[in-house]
């Protein structure tokens, strides 16, 4: 039997209650639908940030431990290939330099040990025995962290769905709230030229990510920066997600012969001010290092 409210009806001696102005239905829906206006005020909390320092060398010694632990949640995800891939991790003792992974160590054994430190000149001047360093990492980076004196951390790889998505020379569709991280902060670079040998590739990828946190090299892979190495990694593994996502939906759309459904401008640059900020890209990357520091213990640490 259906309950009384879904069968009553209204007799002339019912009264209504008007609701207060702040719970009357509105079409001003800025977080979520279903909500009054007033209840959209409330804003999101706080985030709380990254430790600060005043001795450079403590700073160094705690960066590095965490630039070996994004090595480690690099390698948990899968997006090693071979000896391909790179994190660097501008030296907050000598900023001229940076830290970055040995050729050859798998990312799933790095530490902080292992991690080598670099001029922009090329050569070696710091680190651990393995003193290999890949040509394109260095290419790519030095450019990089030349040109973006606010990038303290870049981060690429030929992870499977990136490279795949990128081998569409297409930038990214806002179509989901992830994606909105990435509105108009994600350059496309159109061009492939072989593995980056020359220094003038180099140059020209870090002249089209620009501003940007990110960026899609053509035929290539993801290329993601930050302020922090937290913020770094977790665009990375947002982006290759958003990669997985629209490849799957666009396939999903062609073949029912639908498009898929964009988000409106207005919505995604709202959007964008809470989750794309560099500070909602290290919080969001918390749990990945809380993760990966019980799974992996003090070895990293090394």
């Amino acid at each position: 039997m259906a309950p009384p409210s879904a069968t009553a009806t209204a007799t002339a001696t019912t009264t209504e209650t008007e609701a207060p102005p702040s719970l009357k239905p509105t079409n001003y829906v800025p977080h979520e639908p279903g909500i009054s206006e007033e209840q959209a005020k409330v804003q999101m909390p706080r985030f709380p940030g990254p430790p600060t320092f005043t001795d450079k060398y403590a700073e160094r010694d705690y960066l590095k431990g965490r630039l070996a632990a994004a090595f480690r949640i690099f390698g948990k995800h899968g997006f090693d290939e071979g000896v391909a891939g790179h994190i660097t991790l501008r030296d907050p003792v000598d900023p001229t330099t940076f830290w970055v992974n040995p050729f050859g160590v798998a990312f799933s054994l790095m530490k902080k040990s292992d991690l080598i430190q670099v001029d922009h000149h090329g050569k070696i001047i710091d680190g651990g025995p393995i003193r290999l360093l890949n040509a394109a990492a260095f290419m790519i980076h030095s450019a990089v962290h030349t040109a973006r004196p606010d990038v303290m951390c870049a981060a690429h790889s030929h992870s499977i769905y990136g490279r795949t998505f990128c081998a569409l020379g297409k930038p990214l569709d806002i179509t989901t709230q992830d994606a909105c991280a990435f509105y108009k902060d994600l350059a496309l670079y159109e061009s492939f030229r072989g593995i980056v040998l020359a220094e003038e590739e180099g140059l020209n990828i870090a002249k089209s990510l620009g501003g940007c946190k990110a960026a899609l090299l053509q035929n290539h892979g993801l290329l993601t920066v930050g302020k922090t190495v937290e913020e770094a990694v977790f665009w990375f593994l947002s982006l290759e997600k958003c990669c997985h996502s629209q490849l799957m939906a666009d396939a999903a759309a062609a073949g029912r012969g639908w498009e898929t459904v964009k988000i409106a401008d207005e919505d995604a640059a709202f959007t964008y001010k809470t989750i794309g900020t560099p500070m909602a890209g290290w919080f969001s990357c918390k749990p990945a290092f809380d993760l990966i520091e019980r799974e992996a213990g003090v070895d990293y640490l090394q």
